[in-house]
């Protein structure tokens, strides 16, 4: 299965993003309003990053709140690690595992087409289980 399966229906204008120059304190704003745990941030239609709660704690850490009135992409994680609709859901979990994140941002012609989390490929592959385990005892109560 791929990538493809988990972002089928949804609409890439609901992903919620943050431009390059937004300040620090107004992504936070919007990672909770939205009660998400991470952003895709994005100047002129190109992904340039991932803001998380993790850089954001990390930041203040550093420098306290001076880092609120900074630019996101001063405190961004970047490059942002990317996939594309093709990619196997096995294999995105792979690269979250290997590169430490929880979010990816979907890219088609490096246009930003969906943004996931390990969440939804956690949910995906569980469903995936209940459904061949589900299948295996209907074979097993059929024989």
């Amino acid at each position: 299965m791929t990538i493809e399966r988990i972002i089928e229906g949804r609409n890439k204008a609901d992903v919620v993003a943050a431009d390059s120059q937004m300040p620090v304190k107004k992504a936070i704003i919007l990672l909770a309003e939205n009660r998400i745990g991470a952003l895709p941030v994005t100047a002129e239609g190109k992904v340039l990053g991932v803001f998380s709660e993790r850089d954001v704690i990390r930041r203040l850490a550093l420098e306290q709140e001076s880092c609120l009135n900074r630019p996101v992409q001063e405190v961004m994680s970047a490059p942002a690690i990317c996939v594309t609709p093709e990619t196997a859901i096995n294999n995105a979990l792979a690269l979250m595992t290997e590169r430490r994140v929880r979010h990816l941002p979907v890219l088609r012609n490096d246009e930003m087409i969906a943004f996931i989390s390990i969440g939804d490929l956690v949910k995906y592959h569980t469903e995936q289980v209940e459904h061949e385990a589900s299948a295996m005892r209907e074979y097993i109560q059929g024989s």
